[in-house]
């Protein structure tokens, strides 16, 4: 006997009330978010092996979003407020975003042994391309931390061809001085692991208020079960080399250099913001940021990171909200992208919709 099976359409006799859209809109995304966990990979490279976990699959004639963590965090520990924040939904369902893990720090990473020779910070750099190459990415818009700025920074000056794009929060480009690498050795011996790396994520004034953040994070520190690797990965950013960057040796692709007014690396960020190309770097400096902007002001920096996109020529249409519409805050970065790619174009942050005259100045405090 043959059943037949008959296509029924059922339509809503009642149309939706005000307001419904929007709260099935916020449903979709809140949906999708907790669904969307992530695909985990082990990708083998030159210096060893690194966890990898890639969210969406965005479109393929755009480069993918890479990010890479600070040390004493991971990529869901480092980026997981950022990336799941709702406004910055409008760019992840776009793009591929792909987190990386330095060498042991994932969760569930296995404890190296005793006297294990950990990668140097330009060695993790070199394991960059095998990721490139394991995923069939062309390019990338690196997004990192601290730790994960520097070794951006790192490869995007070896691989300029593999690179559209950085964001770096709290970079830091130099070397450590004498000075430095004392008071590091009196730190060694005065405190432990956890203050060492909450006094690199963390401003004083936050360390001091002990806010719920500090206190979360104290904790996830000094429970890890991979400690020993934390301190690995910590010695070997305190053994960076200086990057040199000039004028002269500078970076080939758009960059926004990120820092809360606060944050323990302001300076290093100031001065690097000096070292670099002006017609193709912007200088973003947050109030009441404290060290972690992603952590503590995503809102905030999504909407710089949607003008950046922007800048780059992608996501033309994306609606602009918070900073476009405050007039309180001083947004002057006009984020001139001309000459190395085709595709770029002026956008002025002081304007709506990227109309006017851009800004000649490419610093902007965001206080708002």
């Amino acid at each position: 006997m043959t059943t037949e099976m008959q296509e029924i359409a059922i339509t809503e006799e009642k149309p939706l009330l005000p307001g419904q859209n929007d709260a099935l809109k916020e449903a979709e995304i809140a949906a999708r978010i907790l669904l969307d966990q992530g695909q985990e990979h082990t990708v083998e490279t030159p210096h060893g092996v690194l966890h990898v976990t890639v969210h969406g699959s965005g479109n393929p004639r755009r480069p993918a979003i890479l990010t890479l963590h600070d040390v004493g965090m991971d990529g869901k520990s480092c980026f997981s407020t950022l990336f799941r924040f709702e406004e910055m939904q409008e760019i992840v369902k776009n793009f591929t975003v792909v987190h990386i893990d330095a060498p042991g720090q994932e969760e569930s990473a296995a404890i190296y042994p005793a006297g294990y020779q950990y990668a140097s910070m330009d060695q993790i750099s070199e394991m960059l391309p095998a990721v490139l190459q394991f995923f069939n990415f062309r390019t990338v818009i690196g997004v990192g931390v601290g730790a994960g700025a520097y070794i951006l920074s790192r490869f995007a000056l070896s691989n300029p061809e593999s690179v559209e794009g950085l964001v770096l929060i709290n970079v830091d480009t130099n070397s450590r001085g004498w000075m430095d690498w004392a008071a590091q050795k009196l730190s060694n011996l005065t405190s432990s692991l956890t203050d060492q790396l909450l006094t690199h994520l963390f401003s004083q004034q936050e360390l001091s208020a002990n806010t719920d953040l500090i206190q979360t994070h104290r904790e996830r520190i000094a429970k890890a079960p991979n400690q020993q690797n934390i301190e690995l990965f910590w010695k070997s950013y305190l053994g960076r080399r200086d990057l040199s960057l000039d004028r002269n040796n500078t970076f080939k692709c758009p960059v926004m250099l990120v820092v809360g007014d606060q944050a323990p690396y302001e300076e290093a960020a100031v001065e690097c913001n000096s070292k670099l190309d002006p017609t193709s770097t912007s200088f973003l400096k947050m109030a009441d940021a404290g060290g972690m902007p992603q952590l503590t002001q995503p809102s905030k920096l999504t909407e710089a990171f949607k003008y950046f996109i922007q800048g780059m020529g992608y996501m033309a249409s994306s609606c602009m909200t918070r900073l476009s519409r405050s007039r309180t805050t001083s947004l002057s970065s006009s984020y001139s992208l001309e000459g190395s790619r085709s595709r770029s174009r002026t956008l002025s942050q002081g304007s709506q919709g990227g109309q006017g005259p851009p800004s000649p100045s490419h610093t902007m405090e965001v206080s708002c």
